[in-house]
């Protein structure tokens, strides 16, 4: 009786409807849906997704620009283009990277840090669908190894871009800089409309400071790509403009001399015309390579000329800050007669020694030693600038305000930047009272004016200072404003010289032209009847066969204590003085004026001055006779 209610056919039959039903009525709802959505892709939003479809096939690419070139003054190649081949890849069209780059490791070299520097790389892109750059200045035989295995490595491109290349090297690296791989720190501060395209930005230097007219602006192409990114189709072309060449001041051979005449030693040489403010030289040893920044460098040999003891990525002509020395003397001596303390002709006993009143402490002129004391004798202006008296200086600098001192010397350009178009140039430290008491929080005491008169204690300056303060004393007071540029296609929007500085006030002409035969008479003997040797005569004097006015100067790094002695030779190379030299000639209508800078190189008549004596007969020689000025 139970088996046949549980076999009720009618039941069966209504229930099966009733599911036949609701199947058939929740396939029609969505059957509906389906064909509403279809409706919407393909009427309402048709025109949403084919310009959707169109920017997946159809892409505008950047173009970028060829950056400017620049040349020195004759015409020479500093900074020029040429084209590369790079291996790139594109992250989206990449399933497994390890596995394409084993695949490429067969074809090309790769480094072992190739995979940091592709992330490194990676991060740094502008948008999706970008190459990451992942090897550099590929050969002949891999760009083909690479095209006949193309079609095995999706996601790899091989491309051909304009690269700068620098084919002195080290020689220019400082004064020229670099173009280095745009950074995160980049990406914040650039604008990405005109780098569009663009990988490379100026660092340092010319490079840095003429970056805007040396890049020009981007172009656009619009292209046709497959599934694999790769361009099948140029469909329009908008070109890039080039960037502006410039020439720069600079004179290859001058500086080729320079670095010569520095050899092996750490230094820096800052060459100007004092008639025109133009940069001649700039030398800044050891240097570095620029061309190892342009494709990127090795984290190892980087961190190898980074951490090196001879600092060789610093820029000692412009940025180094060192105290002068003895070549202040001339301008603390024209500060003392233009202000009254003293005159030319005025005697100062030198014993070899000075003290100020009611102190112990002993104060030394440079050939003071235990056994023999020295001393220069009666001294006046003149010959205590070619002698390099210390006592002399000692004596008039306390004699004068030390702010007198500092106004004065500001005059020249130190303590401050007064060149046109040099980045990011160091400005130096002309210290007075107020600058000690809110830097130290201590009183100007006496002892800092002794200092004050040799160019020691808080006075720092750069290379480049001290050019163009030589510069000023060859032009017997007139200004100078130092410049890298000399010409340009069209007006540079960087070069904005400031409003040409006064003529250095207080000393009268005759003030000036006795400071020059005083540095005259640094190198040449018997001038205005004055017979002893100057400080540089026996290294540089005894066969010049043109008039140089000079002033050596040595610069201690070690401080010495009260009646202590030390043999320079038994301090560590990098704890010895700084040999400087200043010099500018012809004397009486010159035509270059230098700075020279051996650092912890001991003295400067002995070292630096056979330097600067070389660099001027590499320049004048010729230079004199071409005008027909024989010497």
């Amino acid at each position: 009786m139970a088996r046949e209610q549980l076999k009720d056919r009618s039941q069966e039959l209504s229930l099966f409807r009733t599911r036949a039903w609701l199947a058939f009525a929740v396939s029609l709802v969505l059957s509906g849906v389906l064909l509403a959505r279809y409706f919407e892709l393909q009427i309402v939003e048709h025109e949403t997704y084919r310009t959707r479809s169109e920017d997946n096939r159809i892409q505008i690419q950047a173009l970028p620009p060829t950056r400017g070139l620049i040349f020195d003054r004759r015409g020479v190649p500093l900074a020029e283009n040429r084209a590369i081949y790079e291996l790139s890849l594109v992250p989206e069209h990449i399933d497994d990277l390890d596995a394409l780059l084993t695949e490429l490791s067969l074809l090309v070299e790769l480094d072992a840090d190739i995979v940091d520097d592709y992330e490194r790389n990676k991060k740094n892109r502008r948008r999706p669908f970008d190459g990451v750059t992942l090897k550099s200045m590929l050969s002949e035989r891999e760009v083909a190894l690479l095209a006949v295995n193309r079609h095995r490595l999706p996601g790899v491109a091989v491309n051909s871009t304009m690269v700068r290349r620098y084919p002195f090297g080290e020689l220019f690296a400082h004064a020229l800089g670099s173009v280095r791989r745009i950074n995160e720190q980049d990406e914040k501060r650039l604008d990405r409309t005109l780098y569009a395209g663009t990988r490379f930005v100026g660092k340092r230097g010319a490079e840095k400071f003429y970056e805007s007219s040396l890049l020009g602006e981007p172009g656009y192409q619009q292209v046709e790509i497959d599934a694999h990114g790769r361009i099948r189709k140029v469909l329009d072309v908008e070109p890039a403009r080039v960037g502006q060449n410039i020439t720069l001041q600079l004179d290859s051979r001058l500086q080729i001399a320079a670095s010569a005449a520095l050899g092996d030693r750490r230094g820096a040489v800052v060459a100007i015309d004092p008639n025109s403010g133009g940069i001649l030289a700039l030398v800044s040893q050891p240097g570095y390579d620029p061309n190892l920044f342009v494709t990127g460098i090795s984290q190892d040999r980087y961190r190898g000329l980074a951490d090196s003891r001879d600092t060789p990525l610093f820029n000692r002509a412009v940025n180094g800050q060192y105290a002068p020395g003895s070549t202040f003397k001339p301008v603390v001596g024209l500060a003392g007669v233009s202000q009254g303390a003293i005159t030319w002709d005025e005697i100062v006993e030198d014993n070899g020694f000075f003290q100020l009143p009611g102190q112990e402490r002993v104060y030394r002129d440079w050939s003071w030693t235990r056994n023999n004391a020295g001393g220069q004798g009666k001294v006046d202006l003149t010959r205590a600038i070619y002698r390099s008296s210390n006592i002399y200086f000692y004596d008039l600098a306390t004699r004068m305000d030390p702010f007198s001192i500092a106004s004065f010397a500001r005059q020249f350009g130190l303590g401050s930047r007064t060149a046109i178009d040099v980045a990011d140039a160091s400005a130096g430290l002309v210290p007075d009272p107020t600058w000690k008491r809110g830097a130290k929080g201590e009183i100007w005491y006496p002892g800092d004016s002794v200092n004050y008169g040799i160019g020691q204690g808080d006075l720092l300056v750069t290379p480049l200072q001290l050019a163009t303060m030589t510069a000023i004393i060859a032009r017997r007071g007139q200004p100078v404003q130092p410049r890298l540029l000399l010409a340009s296609d069209e007006p540079l929007e960087e070069f904005r010289p400031a409003p040409s500085p006064a003529p250095i006030l207080g000393p009268s002409a005759d003030d000036w032209e006795r400071m020059v035969d005083a540095m005259e008479a640094v190198v040449h003997r018997n001038v205005r009847g004055y017979r002893q040797n100057g400080t540089a005569w026996a290294y540089i004097g005894r066969d010049i066969s043109y008039r140089m006015a000079g002033k050596s100067g040595t610069a201690q790094v070690v401080e010495i204590r009260q009646g202590e002695e030390y043999n320079e030779e038994e301090l560590d190379e990098y704890r010895r003085k700084h040999a400087w030299f200043v010099a500018f000639a012809p004397a009486d209508k010159p035509l270059l004026a230098l700075a020279v800078l051996v650092e912890n190189g001991g003295g400067g008549s002995s070292v630096a001055a056979p330097v600067a004596r070389e660099i001027m007969d590499a320049y004048l020689l010729p230079q004199l006779a071409s005008l027909g000025r024989a010497p």
